[in-house]
């Protein structure tokens, strides 16, 4: 106790201190000391330990903690850093500061740092590289907003490129940062002051050495010499350091074991330890501080290394805690000068006393991995704020980066934090900057434990990416190759070989694996932008680099073999991933390294020698003694080895070869080869070992295709699929082709084609002498296989001979490539965008050129309400369609080919597809066409064709004829393109048609390649291909007759071909047409059969058909007045209410149940009919959401307030049962899910518990069911009709009565006289049950699910609140029926969807009759109150006042539950209607009374007749009125007009709703003006109400003014009217909250939002309720909050406040919409923010500006006005189980 009693009063001690202590003083003292850096230590070491860290905040509460810090934060600024300022500036530190701001030029460059998840803007026109971002405020001012832009959030710790002139190609600045002319390039030190110089040089490197030295302290105990505490006192803190292994749940649960908190406690912790790196979790004595860490080492021990904890002494902590403190500061200080900026920069890059590596900053980054996350955090923010703002000072920090890389890296792959808080994540800011101790960074990342976003090596993207600093670190540093090293260092699993092996992944690996791969990304940095000139130097050591390159590829070359499983299947499924993953992150550095070579022919032809010597040695390695074979055939003959795909190893990884490839395309591209043949090394090369490798690969994803790899499992289709997509092709699938094209251009066309059939292991099926009689083969399976690889390999001829559209093997340019891509993706089908983006390769900058082509090729259809913009291929481009496009998997093939003849068909073309014309191929590839006529080929052809013409057995596939025949017209289209260029004289050499048409070779003498074409045109079995062959044939006529015009013969022969063409042509058509017809009798004759059927089923079924018939007439009459029968009801006009009302015909109803389909008529003693309904609490009409919910048990809800803060809402899918139907399928319903429940856990889509089921029918979710009941009965109109006084005084005598024996019945003695009761008035009169017991069961059931969800508590079928539960839904739904109805211009009656019809019928016939349920004194009671509240009754106590109820709910309520007071009267004098009529009477005037009072009228000044009407005077009469009896509450109003308008567009909505009620109650049908839309109805809705269309005429009655007179004199009305906030009529409808056009305006509010509870931290989800606007932290533990016992998010919270239980949330960072329901329910929909291309980007992944569609968003809203939310979330709960598992409470 007594220690507590010092700690209280040592503040108390400081404050007299702080009171005499003077900053100036203190300072001017320092000036003249002798040691500065003595004296300043001694005033820290002095004051710290006493103002920071005192270890008062334990246990206390979080207001507490605040106020600790707010005290610490003053100490530090009084007593530690305001003398530092003056000492700094020899002033006022204010005034100082204001004058070096106001003479600093301050910097061009923005270096604004992002937060978490604010908006970055990249232009995708004028950026260098993807890595140059702009912040909101510059990209609004800068020319880039018109351009093509890419939008994202920021992960925080980037900064603004903004004025920075090498990360734009054009418009670096924006109008804020435009240098000034003034802007002179001399020293900013210059400009100061020389002492202020010298003294900023003393402060900055005292209070940056003492910094770094603190945060770089190991020891626990001592502090550094100098600053040790006067008294050391024995107090301790355990303090917790962050790391990325363990998991929150793992921490939370240790810390409350080990220093015994509560959860919430524990959770605060956690959070905290994340947010900041550490956290003290116990202050104490030093051995009550080991006792908690030894628990929590002891416990998080034993799955992975324990979590880090050391005990400290307090005053190194103090010390700690300032020297970030003080780090903060300098970052402040330095932003107010560029002077004080550079001196800052040369004091901690100066070399110490050490030597190399001692600068302040050389430490801080080499000690990166030891720092814990908040320390990192802000000296990261001051070397942003200094160095990189610096220019001069980037480079020498740049250096001094690059040296120490590959440290860092290591340190950094084995600490446990992310990369953004390492320093390595730098590297972007710099390597990018085509212009550092990098090794030893990049080590020390790899082994530290925090995410590289935390890690000094995460600055590289701030170096790396500057193009002068990354080319100046490339030549200096030789910082390519330093990379490149670091990483082979990194990967040591090797072969025998020396290849890279991946074993099984262990967790441990992969996350290594994970941060080695962050050495690519700064290789990326580094070779983003490509030199434009180069120095001999950059070559040298970009050569240098390049073989360190070449050495990693040569490790991945044949790296993971396979070997084909025969007998049994493989046993593991080997590792895969991790080859494909290293192959996708090396992709962009092989394409950068390309397109660097492609910039100097030099670096080219170098780079092409060492490649090759790269590939040659790989060969080498090969293993020898493969048998040398020969091979010969169609009279050619070949030398090569035996080597079988299917028995050998092959690997996919060949990436030297590919990269070879690539190099030799680049060398056809910049004519290199033609015009220094004599430095390059062709004639080293040996084709056949260049297409080896690519050729098994091919062969290996053939033999996959034809089902020869099952056994091998997963790993191998895997690999397949990634080789072929699009993230991989261009450096795997494309370049195998390419060099198997190279290959195929270097040798004798038969060899090359000889050797692809050896490896296909097809040869001795071609070779064999009579290869055209088709091989037998006695195992089917052998014979399908071989069928797939004779297809795949004519596919693969089909693609090495047609692919020419890369630059540099056909002369094409960059764009005709993508735009051959889109087309052919469009000829699958219609796609959208971001489709079309997917399936397009994206290069260094992450675009695919798609934008620059895509107008010219497709044309756009933009999206409805639902669905996505999509592409059209425009007609024109059909012609370019190759159906053997090599990007085309089989699926896609098929769907193209499908496509595409069904548009011939449509445009009544012939369905041939043959090839589209070839660009011409370049010199180098030239010799390609030959392959095309080569022996080789045409004996294939030959006898493909020749197993055609006899197809018997199953030796050949329609498939392979169908490539066939495409290579013969590819090879035509050749033919026939070099006779149209040739000049005439010259010989062309490329003669195909003459090679057709020799006959095949002896020994098997079958006709010509011609011939059987002409044989197979005509076969019936090939009527597909028909129109193909019969293209062929015109192609071959057409080249004999160019030949024969080129050698000028006479012309006769050609009109004779053509004769023959016509001739052809003329057969096909009649041909056509034959067909057509008989398609055309064969339609008819269905079509004649089916209506047969139609007219015999009906004949059988005619009395079903004639009833619904008559029910459709009557239905559709209903409407209609002037139907000839009913001549009484058209004269009399339609009433819905009292004695003149009109009602319907006698009418049975009749309905089917939809479970057993047996049909029955509604009647009250029948069996029981219901109706699926839901129920559910509403706040969508609320004006008023503060309020808070009430108290279930006490609240009573007998008047409803006119702001409608809470209602209950019933809607239904209007699907009919028994009630015994739905009954039994309630029980199997909830015995299934008991049955679910205990086999496992978790939820459906619907909670049994609660009632909930599905609609049998529809699947729509319902949690009760509404009884149908009967029509009421016409009125007796031989009844007199009592006017309002003798009804008045009736009633009164009835309620008079009903108090008296209400009394007898309590007290048991009457007291004073009886009261005059009316004739034929039975006080304890029992009426019977109207109804049989199945319904009365079901009204009882119906009541109580409403009970029960209305108010939230469990059923009680006597308490007195039941029926008016059962009001309130019927009032409250009709309610938002009516507004729905206005808000979409819809007419009152008729435009209701059946279901919404049922229901509101249903809903009001049972409100009528529910009272029959309840015990009949309840109901009396409830009546007298509430006819108390308009006719004052001195037995009843308060009533509320007139403007504290809503009419309608006061209507409906007192009409409803009249019933039960009019079921005692027997005379039979006295209809039910009349007292309808007068209570609608009253309630009018009380409504007109209401809204007079809280009318607020703007004086308008129109020109009117002096003379108002009789409407107007009467409404100012009523005002008037009003005034009289409140005084100068009410302001004056001389417009009656004015009052008039008010008094009619204020009463329209009670009206409306009084229409919809009293025509379902009575089911009379609506006059016709009701049904057409329009809102000029006045006269028609009055009588229709039987009022008189001049309402005011109703108030003009003595009684009425009487009881206006008591209204006013409610104290609560001027207690109303004087407080503000009465509600207004008409009540606006509530819309959902407007959304800013801009999505990003709406990222920027997201980013500066702060979570309310973690002080001023960065919510992670930010989400937006779009109901009130809120922004709520969601999905995060600080705040969760309690309810009914349960932890639930922040939204799940909201909802219960803001939509009773229901909630629409937009998630932000995500671009997605949040339904929520209860804490169960929730689902995702899409958002209403499209972007340019009609599609949301859910996730923001694409990053394109999203805009906001008002349609979407309309519907959205329309969907929660109508109350559907539970549905779509039902619905979308059922089609998706995922949804279900999701904790939706927690968000």
């Amino acid at each position: 106790m007594a220690a507590a009693h010092s700690d209280r009063d040592q503040p108390s001690a400081l404050c007299s201190e702080f009171l005499s202590f003077s900053a100036k003083d203190t300072a001017s003292r320092w000036l003249v000391a002798a040691d500065l850096q003595q004296e300043v230590y001694c005033h820290l070491a002095m004051y710290v330990p006493r103002i920071l860290c005192l270890g008062l905040s334990g246990g206390g509460s979080s207001r507490e903690e605040q106020r600790e810090e707010q005290r610490e934060e003053l100490a530090c600024q009084l007593l530690l850093l305001a003398p530092l300022e003056w000492l700094l500036l020899g002033e006022e530190p204010a005034a100082g500061l204001a004058l070096l701001q106001e003479n600093n030029q301050p910097s061009p460059l923005c270096g604004h740092v992002f937060k978490v998840g604010e908006p970055t803007y990249s232009c995708r026109e004028c950026a260098a590289d993807p890595t140059c971002v702009l912040c909101m405020q510059c990209f609004l001012g800068s020319v880039h907003k018109e351009h093509r832009y890419r939008m994202t959030t920021s992960g925080g710790g980037g900064f603004c490129d903004c004025g920075d002139a090498e990360a734009w190609k054009k418009g670096p600045y924006c109008h804020k940062h435009t240098p000034t002319a003034t802007y002179a390039q001399e020293d900013p030190v210059a400009q100061l002051p020389a002492d202020l110089v010298a003294r900023g040089y003393s402060i900055f490197s005292i209070i940056l050495k003492y910094a770094v030295d603190m945060l770089t302290w190991e020891q626990e105990e001592q502090l550094p010499s100098g600053l040790e505490p006067l008294d050391r006192g024995d107090t301790y803190y355990c303090m917790l350091f962050n790391d990325e292994v363990h998991t929150y749940e793992q921490v939370i649960y240790t810390l409350q074991k080990a220093v015994n908190c509560s959860q919430k406690e524990a959770v605060s912790f956690a959070t905290t330890v994340d947010r900041d790196g550490r956290k003290s979790v116990r202050y104490g004595d030093l051995q009550f501080c080991e006792q908690a860490k030894s628990v929590i080492v002891r416990n998080t021990s034993r799955q992975s290394k324990p979590l880090r904890v050391h005990v400290m002494h307090s005053s190194v902590v103090a010390h700690q805690c300032f020297a970030l403190k003080a780090l903060s500061w300098l970052g402040q200080i330095i932003q107010y000068s560029d002077g004080l900026r550079r001196i800052f920069c040369q004091v901690g890059l100066q070399r110490g006393p050490d030597g190399e590596n001692s600068s302040l900053v050389d430490q801080l980054m080499l000690n990166d991995s030891k720092m814990w996350k908040g320390a990192r955090n802000i000296y990261h923010q001051l070397l942003m704020n200094s160095l990189l703002m610096d220019l001069k000072y980037k480079k020498i920090f740049a250096i001094q980066f690059a040296k120490n890389y590959r440290r860092l890296q290591t340190d950094f792959m084995e600490d446990d934090h992310e990369r953004v808080v390492s320093v390595t994540s730098l590297s972007v800011q710099l390597f990018t900057v085509p212009t550092m101790n990098y090794e030893r960074l990049q080590c020390d990342y790899v082994r530290d434990d925090h995410d590289r976003e935390f890690s000094i090596t995460d600055l590289s993207v701030q170096i790396f990416t500057v193009p002068s600093l990354a080319r100046m670190l490339m030549v200096e540093e030789n910082l390519m190759t330093t990379i490149i090293r670091t990483f082979v260092d990194h990967l040591r699993h090797r072969d025998l070989q020396g290849r890279f092996q991946f074993d099984r992944y262990t967790a441990q690996q992969a996350f290594k694996f994970g941060r080695v791969q962050s050495l690519i990304g700064d290789l990326k940095y580094v070779l983003i932008s490509r030199p434009s000139d180069w120095t001999d130097q950059l070559r040298l050591k970009f050569l240098e680099g390049l073989d360190a390159f070449l050495e990693l590829l040569k490790c991945m070359q044949g790296m993971d073999p396979v070997v084909r499983q025969v007998g049994q299947h493989i046993e593991m499924e080997p590792e895969w991933e991790a080859a494909f993953t290293l192959q996708m992150k090396l992709t962009p550095i092989i394409s950068m390294i390309q397109e660097w070579c492609s910039t100097d022919e030099h670096v080219l032809i170098e780079a092409y020698k060492k490649c090759l010597s790269a590939l040659s040695h790989c060969h080498s390695g090969l293993p020898d003694g493969e048998q040398p074979i020969s091979l010969s055939l169609a009279g050619h003959c070949v030398d090569t080895f035996r080597y079988q795909v299917s028995q050998d190893k092959v690997s996919i990884h060949l990436p030297v070869c590919r990269l070879l490839a690539g190099l030799h395309v680049l060398l056809s591209r910049t004519e290199v080869a033609s015009r220094f043949p004599e430095q390059l090394p062709l004639g080293e090369l040996s084709p056949p070992l260049l297409i080896e490798l690519p050729l098994r690969c091919l062969v290996l994803c053939a033999q996959v295709h034809a089902g020869m790899w099952r056994r091998n499992g997963f790993s191998l289709i895997n690999q397949i699929y990634y080789y072929h997509n699009v993230k991989c092709r261009v450096e795997m699938f494309d370049k195998d082709i390419i060099m198997l094209q190279a290959g195929a251009s270097m040798m004798d066309p038969n060899h090359f084609l000889m050797i692809v059939l050896s490896r296909f292991e097809l040869f001795h099926i071609f070779s064999s002498a009579d290869c055209r009689k088709r091989y037998r083969e006695a195992n089917k399976d052998v014979v399908q296989q071989n069928n797939t690889l004779i297809e795949e390999m004519l596919h693969l001829i089909i693609m090495v001979v047609g692919e020419r559209y890369v630059s540099g093997v056909g002369q094409v340019e960059p764009f005709d490539e993508v735009r051959r891509e889109i087309i052919h993706q469009l000829s699958i089908r219609p796609m959208a965008h971001s489709e079309l983006v997917k399936a397009l390769p994206e290069n260094g900058n992450k675009e695919t050129g798609l934008e620059r082509v895509i107008d010219s090729v497709a044309s756009f259809k933009k999206p409805g309400v639902t669905g996505r913009g999509l592409y059209e291929l425009r007609p024109e481009w059909n012609k370019h369609f190759n159906l053997y496009f090599h990007h085309y998997s089989r699926a896609d093939q098929s769907k193209a080919e499908e496509a595409q003849r069904k548009l011939r068909r449509q445009n009544r073309e012939d369905t041939a597809l043959p090839p589209p014309l070839p660009p011409p191929l370049c010199p180098l590839f030239g010799s390609l066409v030959n392959l095309l006529q080569c022996d080789v080929l045409l004996a294939v052809e030959g006898a493909v064709l020749q197993w055609a013409v006899e197809p018997s057995g199953g030796g050949w596939t329609e498939s392979m004829l169908q490539r066939v025949l495409h290579l013969v017209g590819v090879a035509l289209l050749e033919e026939q393109q070099q006779l149209e260029n040739s000049s005439g004289d010259e010989d062309v050499t490329f003669n195909y048609t003459c090679k057709i048409t020799r006959p095949g070779e002896a020994p098997s003498t079958s006709g010509s390649v011609l011939a059987l074409l002409e044989t197979l045109q005509n076969a019936p079995h090939l009527e597909v291909h028909k129109d193909m062959i019969t293209w062929i044939l015109k192609m071959v006529a057409n080249i004999k007759a160019m030949r024969e015009r080129t050698s000028s013969t006479s012309t006769g022969s050609v009109s004779a071909e053509q004769g023959l063409e016509e001739t052809l042509r003329d057969k096909d058509k009649a041909e056509r047409k034959r067909k057509a017809e008989m398609a055309r009798l064969r339609r008819e004759k269905i079509m004649a059969q089916m209506s047969e059927m139609q007219k015999h089923f009906i004949n059988e079924n005619k009395e079903l058909f004639q009833q619904s018939l008559e029910e459709l007439e009557a239905s559709t009459s209903a409407g209609a007045d002037t139907s000839a029968p009913r001549t009484e009801t058209s004269c009399v006009s339609q009433v819905c209410v009292g004695p003149r009302r009109v009602g319907r015909a006698e009418h049975r109803q009749m309905v089917t149940c939809i479970l057993c389909q047996e049909e029955q008529e509604v009647r009250g003693h029948g069996r029981a009919m219901v109706l699926a309904a839901f129920v559910q609490r509403s706040t969508v009409l609320s004006k008023n959401r503060c309020r808070n919910l009430p108290d279930s048990e006490r609240h009573d809800p007998l008047f409803m307030h006119p702001d409608l803060s809470l209602g209950i809402h019933t809607a239904s899918c209007g699907h009919i049962m028994h009630a015994t139907c739905w009954q039994r399928y309630f029980e199997a319903v909830q015995l299934k899910e008991q049955r679910r429940q205990q086999r496992l856990r978790g939820h459906t889509s619907y909670d049994v518990e609660n009632g909930e089921f599905l609609c049998p029918l529809c699947e729509c979710l319902s949690n009760t069911v509404i009884p149908l009941l009967p029509h009421t009965h016409s009125p007796d109109h031989s009844v007199d009709h009592p006017s309002l006084e003798v009804w008045l005084k009736m009633t009164s005598q009835q309620i008079a009565a009903l108090h008296s024996a209400h009394r007898k019945q309590s007290e048991g003695v009457a007291e004073g006289a009886e009261p005059a009761i009316p004739e034929g008035f039975k006080v304890d009169f029992r009426p019977q049950k109207p109804f049989s017991s199945s319904v009365s069961a079901m009204i009882t059931t119906f009541s109580m699910s409403t009970y029960k969800v209305g108010l939230k508590v469990n059923p009680n079928e006597l308490d007195p609140r039941v029926p008016m539960v059962v009001w309130s839904t019927c009032a409250y739904t009709i309610q938002s029926i009516e507004r729905l109805l206005t808000d979409e211009e819809k007419p009152l009656f008729g435009s209701l969807p059946c279901r919404q019809d049922d229901c509101l019928s249903s809903l009001t016939r049972f409100s009528s009759a529910c009272w029959t349920a309840a015990p009949p004194t309840t109901t009396h009671t409830h009546f007298i109150r509430l006819l108390a509240a308009l006719v004052p009754d001195s037995q009843v106590e308060n009533s509320p006042c007139i403007l504290d109820i809503d009419m309608f709910h006061l209507l409906v309520y007192s009409v409803l539950s009249y019933s039960a007071v009019h079921s005692l009267d027997q005379s039979g004098r006295r209809v039910i209607d009349s007292t309808h009529l007068h209570l609608l009477h009253l309630i009018t005037v009380a409504h007109l009374v209401q809204i007079l009072l809280t009318s607020t009228t703007e004086e308008v000044f129109m020109d009117q007749d002096s003379v108002g009407s009789e409407e107007e005077e009467l409404t100012c009469q009523l005002y008037n009125m009003l005034r009289t009896h409140l005084g100068s509450v009410l302001p004056e109003v001389t417009s009656g007009w004015q009052l008039l308008r008010c008094v009619k567009v204020g009463i329209l909505p009670f009206l409306r709703s009084a229409a919809i009620f009293f025509h379902y109650l009575n089911s009379t049908a609506p006059p016709a003006d009701l049904l057409v839309p329009g809102s000029d109805h006045w006269e028609a809705l009055c009588s229709f109400l039987s009022l008189p269309p001049n309402l005011l005429q109703l108030s003009q009655h003595a009684h009425l003014e009487l009881l206006i007179h008591r209204w006013c004199c409610h104290p609560g009305v001027i207690k109303n009217l004087q407080g503000g906030g009465v509600i207004r009529f008409p009540r606006e409808s509530n819309r959902l909250i407007e959304l800013p056009e801009d999505y990003s305006v709406l990222i920027n509010q997201a980013s500066s939002f702060t979570c309310p509870r973690s002080g001023g931290d960065k919510s992670r989800a930010p989400t937006l309720c779009l109901v009130c606007g809120s922004m709520l932290c969601s999905q995060s533990y600080c705040c969760q909050t309690e309810v009914d016992g349960e932890d639930v998010g922040a939204c799940t919270a909201h909802t219960l406040t803001c939509g009773a239980g229901l909630g629409l949330f937009l998630r932000v960072r995500e671009s997605q919409v949040l339904f929520v329901a209860g804490k169960t329910k929730g689902c995702f929909y899409p958002p209403p923010y499209l972007d340019d291309y009609g599609e949301t980007d859910q996730g923001l992944k694409r990053g394109n500006p999203l805009h906001l569609c008002s349609e979407r968003y309309r519907k959205i809203e329309r969907l929660w006005r109508q109350h559907g939310v539970a549905e779509v979330i039902g619905h979308a709960q059922e089609a998706n189980q995922t949804l279900v598992a999701i904790d939706w409470q927690h968000l």
